[in-house]
């Protein structure tokens, strides 16, 4: 996974509330073995409306999507994180988020920020025309404008996001103790190390 410590550029002022991981990626996208490709399918439903923010050429390629509150609730489908992430969003910055949306978009390196309602209106109004920055380092989100909202964020998350640690990352960390746990496992315990080795 990727480490993030800064983003920023254009940001996609969608802002819908109640956004489901159904309109994220529906559902017939799910039947595919791979990650790639995904974005394609992303807000597929929301891209029939005319005018929409996904199909701005303004917006191709935007690094963050600001959303409206509960954005992720539903099913918990991780083909949700995919999606963004193949479309190349890398944050989401809402007023509430679904907890197992914001959970496999940390573990798939997307960095979900919560600001309150009233700064999420000035940064959907900010991005129509302009960039917005995010430093995670700082847990800020700022502006041309002077804007600075300071946005919270429980500090293992900020760490393995800042370090590009998943969940086998941080277990390829931990190599020295569970190859010392193992040893220790054969000598006081040699009948199961001998079972293994039969079973192979």
């Amino acid at each position: 996974m990727e480490p993030i410590r800064h983003v920023a550029g254009r940001a996609i002022p969608f802002g819908r509330k109640n956004v489901d991981t159904d309109v994220i990626i529906p559902a017939h996208w799910l039947k595919t073995i791979t990650r790639e490709g995904l974005g394609r399918g992303a807000f597929e439903a929301v891209r029939k409306e005319p005018g929409n923010v996904f199909d701005d050429p303004e917006f191709a390629g935007a690094p963050v999507l600001i959303a409206g509150d509960n954005f992720g609730c539903g099913s918990s489908r991780e083909h949700a994180a995919w999606a963004l992430l193949d479309m190349g969003v890398t944050c989401v910055i809402a007023p509430s988020f679904s907890d197992i949306f914001a959970s496999n978009a940390f573990k798939n390196g997307i960095l979900a920020v919560v600001l309150p309602q009233e700064q999420v209106e000035r940064l959907l109004d900010v991005a129509k025309t302009d960039p917005i920055d995010i430093d995670l380092e700082s847990q800020t989100v700022t502006t041309r404008f002077q804007d600075r909202f300071r946005f919270e964020i429980d500090p293992f998350r900020k760490h393995c996001l800042l370090n590009g640690l998943d969940e086998v990352g941080l277990t390829m960390m931990q190599g020295d103790r569970i190859g010392a746990h193992e040893q220790r496992a054969n000598a006081e315990f040699p009948f199961l190390a001998q079972a293994t080795r039969a079973a192979a």
